[in-house]
């Protein structure tokens, strides 16, 4: 007897035959017009959310771009005057490159270390709970704490220098030279290591564990897990990280400025204390003008990064 089974088949009205496959569409259709609209109480709860952003952000970011074409004074338009002032300005030619100094050090070293972090973590046995704990806790220390204990750190007479002095080195103006541009990026790195861990544990919580016992299964190295499947499955969260990490970094103006004030040294003079000197000055036009500058770069840098992510992906 052959392999070929004799298969008995029901007959089907030619009604039936005809009207099955109509309903099936009908219902496809229907649920899938359901999931396009989202439900009236689904705006209800994302109301209050697009308000405040509205409110709080577009319509002030609106009102900013309009005044860097005004003068602050007479209120008269003043054209593309008030973004000629502001890229001849020294100062802010020195904050632009102090700031993007800032950025091209900090971020990666922060990507890399906040990896290297959750890595860590995810290897612990038992979760790694103390070490997560550990490394969250700066992100709970209020701002004012953290300029206080750099204080006691790096002052002329605090505990890096009597720790210095004590092994027959000379004191450190840790704050009055180009060493404060260091400190600083070590405030950045202590304080946002610990969230960017967690961004990445998230992402290496959704990367599918069949696909690293497979590669095992065919004799592939952890180095080659890594390179293969781990870093490929983190790529949506790169973007994510960097991103927040990017606008981190306009964050550690608090500390310089509690720490070295209005006018710090030249190596940690950024964006931030020269528009917080504008508006100090009431120079309205020229900070408005900065800023749309300041957005349309940062718009410019996430644009590009994520398309080099898309070809990434692509590829």
């Amino acid at each position: 007897m052959s392999r070929r089974q004799n298969f008995t088949t029901k007959a089907v009205p030619l009604n039936r035959r005809w009207q099955t496959p109509w309903r099936r569409r009908g219902s496809i259709s229907k649920s899938g017009a359901d999931r396009a609209a989202p439900p009236r109480a689904a705006w209800a709860f994302l109301a209050p959310s697009l308000a405040g952003v509205l409110l709080f952000v577009l319509f002030p970011f609106a009102d900013t771009v309009r005044r860097s074409f005004f003068d602050p004074m007479g209120g008269s338009f003043v054209g593309l005057a008030n973004y000629q002032s502001v890229l001849a300005n020294s100062a802010f030619r020195l904050a632009a490159k102090n700031t993007a100094r800032f950025i091209a050090v900090c971020l990666p070293l922060l990507l890399v270390l906040s990896l290297a972090l959750a890595l860590m973590v995810r290897a612990a046995k038992g979760g790694g709970r103390l070490f997560r704990t550990t490394y969250l806790v700066p992100m709970a220390v209020p701002v004012a704490s953290i300029a206080l204990l750099w204080q006691a750190l790096f002052a002329q007479n605090g505990i890096a220098n009597s720790l210095l002095s004590a092994m027959g080195s000379r004191p450190v103006d840790f704050m009055g030279t180009g060493a404060a541009f260091w400190v600083l990026i070590f405030t950045y790195l202590w304080k946002n290591s610990g969230y960017d861990m967690i961004l990445w544990m998230a992402g290496l919580d959704g990367i599918p564990q069949s696909l690293y016992e497979a590669a095992r299964v065919d004799g592939a190295s952890n180095f080659q897990c890594f390179c293969h499947i781990t870093l490929p499955g983190l790529l949506p969260t790169l973007f994510m990280t960097a991103v927040l990490s990017l606008l981190n970094t306009f964050k550690v103006f608090r500390e310089a400025y509690l720490v070295a004030g209005s006018y710090p040294q030249t190596d940690i003079y950024l964006l931030q204390h020269l528009f917080n000197n504008w508006f100090a000055d009431l120079d309205l036009g020229r900070l408005s003008a900065a800023a749309v500058l300041v957005a349309a770069v940062l718009l410019t840098v996430i644009l590009l990064f994520q398309r080099v992510l898309n070809r990434g992906d692509e590829l």
